[in-house]
Protein backbone atom coordinates (compact mmCIF):
# COMPACT_ATOMS: atom_id res chain seq x y z
CA UNK A 1 0.00 0.00 0.00
CA UNK A 2 1.30 3.17 -1.00
CA UNK A 3 1.86 6.12 1.29
CA UNK A 4 0.43 9.53 0.41
CA UNK A 5 3.85 10.87 0.79
CA UNK A 6 4.60 8.49 -2.42
CA UNK A 7 1.71 8.99 -4.13
CA UNK A 8 2.17 13.22 -4.14
CA UNK A 9 5.74 12.12 -4.98
CA UNK A 10 4.50 9.96 -8.23
CA UNK A 11 1.79 12.33 -9.18
CA UNK A 12 4.57 14.87 -9.30
CA UNK A 13 7.31 12.94 -11.12
CA UNK A 14 4.71 11.73 -13.60
CA UNK A 15 3.07 15.50 -14.45
CA UNK A 16 6.82 16.58 -15.09
CA UNK A 17 8.11 13.27 -17.24
CA UNK A 18 5.27 13.93 -19.29
CA UNK A 19 6.31 17.56 -20.66
CA UNK A 20 9.72 16.14 -20.57
CA UNK A 21 9.54 13.62 -22.93
CA UNK A 22 7.15 15.41 -25.11
CA UNK A 23 9.39 18.27 -25.37
CA UNK A 24 12.21 15.80 -26.15
CA UNK A 25 10.52 14.11 -28.49
CA UNK A 26 9.08 17.25 -30.30
CA UNK A 27 12.31 18.83 -30.75
CA UNK A 28 14.19 15.64 -31.71
CA UNK A 29 11.87 15.36 -34.98
CA UNK A 30 10.04 12.98 -33.94
CA UNK A 31 6.51 13.22 -35.78
CA UNK A 32 3.21 11.33 -35.40
CA UNK A 33 4.61 9.83 -31.67
CA UNK A 34 3.11 9.99 -28.61
CA UNK A 35 4.80 9.17 -25.10
CA UNK A 36 2.85 9.11 -22.04
CA UNK A 37 3.60 8.36 -18.69
CA UNK A 38 1.09 5.85 -17.69
CA UNK A 39 2.15 4.88 -14.21
CA UNK A 40 5.18 6.02 -11.30
CA UNK A 41 5.64 4.12 -8.88
CA UNK A 42 7.77 5.21 -6.09
CA UNK A 43 9.60 2.82 -3.40
CA UNK A 44 8.74 3.20 0.33
CA UNK A 45 12.42 5.36 1.03
CA UNK A 46 11.31 7.32 -2.43
CA UNK A 47 14.96 6.46 -3.91
CA UNK A 48 13.22 4.88 -6.75
CA UNK A 49 10.86 5.72 -9.62
CA UNK A 50 9.22 3.01 -11.75
CA UNK A 51 8.20 4.75 -14.73
CA UNK A 52 5.59 2.90 -17.16
CA UNK A 53 5.21 4.51 -20.46
CA UNK A 54 2.81 3.80 -23.50
CA UNK A 55 4.35 4.46 -26.72
CA UNK A 56 2.48 5.04 -30.05
CA UNK A 57 2.84 3.34 -32.80
CA UNK A 58 4.07 0.19 -30.78
CA UNK A 59 6.43 -0.75 -33.73
CA UNK A 60 8.85 1.98 -32.30
CA UNK A 61 8.33 1.41 -28.41
CA UNK A 62 11.49 -0.56 -28.49
CA UNK A 63 13.93 1.60 -30.27
CA UNK A 64 12.36 4.97 -27.99
CA UNK A 65 12.39 3.13 -24.53
CA UNK A 66 16.55 2.14 -25.09
CA UNK A 67 17.19 6.20 -26.24
CA UNK A 68 15.03 7.04 -22.81
CA UNK A 69 17.15 4.70 -20.81
CA UNK A 70 20.39 5.66 -22.58
CA UNK A 71 19.60 9.65 -21.33
CA UNK A 72 17.93 8.71 -18.34
CA UNK A 73 20.73 10.57 -16.24
CA UNK A 74 19.49 13.88 -18.68
CA UNK A 75 16.01 13.21 -18.62
CA UNK A 76 16.43 13.17 -13.76
CA UNK A 77 18.71 16.40 -14.34
CA UNK A 78 16.19 18.00 -15.75
CA UNK A 79 13.20 16.52 -13.59
CA UNK A 80 15.14 17.76 -10.89
CA UNK A 81 15.28 21.16 -11.93
CA UNK A 82 11.80 21.73 -12.40
CA UNK A 83 10.32 19.86 -9.02
CA UNK A 84 13.57 21.42 -7.26
CA UNK A 85 11.04 23.53 -4.32
CA UNK A 86 8.85 20.59 -4.33
CA UNK A 87 11.66 17.49 -3.63
CA UNK A 88 14.65 17.43 -1.76
CA UNK A 89 15.90 14.70 -3.54
CA UNK A 90 14.93 12.98 -6.68
CA UNK A 91 14.65 9.47 -6.84
CA UNK A 92 16.59 7.25 -9.38
CA UNK A 93 14.28 6.66 -12.61
CA UNK A 94 13.57 2.98 -14.32
CA UNK A 95 11.61 3.15 -17.19
CA UNK A 96 9.67 0.16 -18.78
CA UNK A 97 7.00 -0.29 -21.44
CA UNK A 98 3.45 -0.50 -20.55
CA UNK A 99 2.11 -3.22 -22.47
CA UNK A 100 -1.36 -3.50 -21.03
CA UNK A 101 -3.16 -1.46 -23.87
CA UNK A 102 -1.94 -4.08 -26.02
CA UNK A 103 -3.40 -6.76 -23.91
CA UNK A 104 -7.35 -5.50 -23.01
CA UNK A 105 -7.17 -5.21 -27.41
CA UNK A 106 -5.97 -9.18 -27.40
CA UNK A 107 -8.96 -9.88 -25.00
CA UNK A 108 -11.78 -7.88 -26.78
CA UNK A 109 -10.76 -9.23 -30.00
CA UNK A 110 -10.93 -12.49 -28.11
CA UNK A 111 -14.34 -11.91 -27.42
CA UNK A 112 -15.55 -10.49 -30.56
CA UNK A 113 -14.84 -13.42 -32.09
CA UNK A 114 -11.89 -12.23 -34.32
CA UNK A 115 -9.85 -14.55 -32.87
CA UNK A 116 -10.86 -17.46 -30.58
CA UNK A 117 -8.44 -18.74 -27.98
CA UNK A 118 -10.73 -22.10 -27.21
CA UNK A 119 -10.32 -23.24 -30.74
CA UNK A 120 -6.76 -21.81 -30.86
CA UNK A 121 -4.70 -22.46 -27.54
CA UNK A 122 -1.64 -20.70 -28.75
CA UNK A 123 -3.42 -17.58 -28.58
CA UNK A 124 -3.52 -17.59 -25.12
CA UNK A 125 -0.08 -16.35 -24.90
CA UNK A 126 0.99 -15.33 -21.39
CA UNK A 127 1.45 -11.61 -20.32
CA UNK A 128 4.84 -10.21 -20.48
CA UNK A 129 6.54 -8.90 -17.53
CA UNK A 130 9.15 -6.48 -17.48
Amino acid sequence: MESNRQKKIATVIQQDLVDVLQRAASSGGLKGVIISVSKVNVTVDLSMARVYLSIFPNKEAKSLLEGIRSNTPLIRHELSQRTRHQLRRMPQLEFFIDDSLEYIDGIERSLKGDEDPINNPDLLGKRKKS
